[in-house]
């Protein structure tokens, strides 16, 4: 495991995280109890400016890893006090690697189904071979290898199929921990390159023009009703590209109403017609690319 690496700990070394979600470390709620309750520790690894290990030998020994990096709430400093004479170390991680350690944590977790309370999801998701051929020809002449890629709304991993049919290994997020679960599960995704997240919240995570592209495929169905929500995920999501952005939607008016919000914030960029005889995945796209 990454974390155990980033904390110079041994494999078979038990490391916890003291929240549940990627979500939960913006609220801290279990994080927040520990702090009132307090915690008999014996031990200390200190991630400069980014969190805290603490070695618990009861009921059994494990590292319990907290961290306030992501939160309004900096709680963390505030006990600190009651932590020095622990005896302890540093460990030095870029946030970088930090947050690829924590993506990992969540997704093995997942798949160890550590988070739920009953899994009701059994064999591989279905995909559509066609579907991932034609958005690989649709993707492939517009991404450039090498690229640093964020795919939103990812659901069970069709369309990242052809992102990694074609080379690239681009971090992928949805806010369906289920879908997600199934895909790592029949290995299918890697557990350091996805993770469950409402897209809204991306920005709190990554600084702006953190990845090369942003991508989501079939992104909707947006109508006049969810359109505010659909227009904010996408405009927070595009926030996050330093070059180019890909969309893909059902159909055609819902590729326009991405072009015109897009198009307000710095982006040129076209409709493309991708229609097939099938009717169904991926019919239209907005291909845009950042204004200097």
């Amino acid at each position: 495991m990454l974390l155990n690496r980033l904390l110079n700990l041994e494999e078979d070394e038990s490391v916890f995280l003291s929240e549940e979600s990627m979500q939960d470390l913006l609220d801290l709620p279990v994080t927040a109890e520990i702090m009132e309750t307090g915690l008999d520790a014996d031990g200390l690894i200190e991630i400069s400016n980014l969190g805290i290990a603490l070695h618990l030998s009861e009921p059994a020994p494990i590292w319990l890893l907290l961290t306030d990096k992501y939160s309004d709430r900096k709680i963390l400093q505030d006990h600190m006090e009651k932590w020095k004479g622990l005896p302890g170390r540093k460990a030095e991680a870029s946030e970088k690697e930090f947050l690829l350690a924590l993506t990992e944590y969540f997704s093995v977790s997942l798949m160890q189904e550590l988070l739920c309370e009953e899994c009701q999801i059994n064999g591989a998701p279905f995909f559509v071979e066609e579907r991932i051929e034609r958005l690989a020809s649709l993707v492939g002449p517009r991404t450039p290898q090498g690229s640093s890629i964020l795919e939103i709304c990812c659901g069970s991993g069709m369309a990242t199929q052809a992102l990694l049919r074609l080379g690239h290994r681009p971090r992928s997020m949805d806010s369906d921990r289920c879908d997600l679960c199934q895909s790592l599960k029949s290995d299918l995704m890697d557990p350091q390159g996805c993770f469950v997240l409402d897209a809204r919240l991306l920005p709190r995570f990554f600084a702006p023009q953190s990845f090369q592209i942003v991508m989501g495929f079939m992104v909707g169905l947006i109508d006049d009703f969810n359109w505010p929500l659909w227009r904010d995920i996408l405009l927070k999501a595009s926030s996050l590209a330093k070059e180019r952005v890909l969309f893909t939607t059902y159909t055609q008016k819902e590729a326009e109403l991405i072009a015109k919000a897009l198009g307000g914030t710095g982006w040129k960029g076209e409709v493309i017609d991708h229609r097939d005889p099938s009717g169904i995945y991926d019919q239209w796209a907005y291909y845009g690319q950042k204004l200097a």
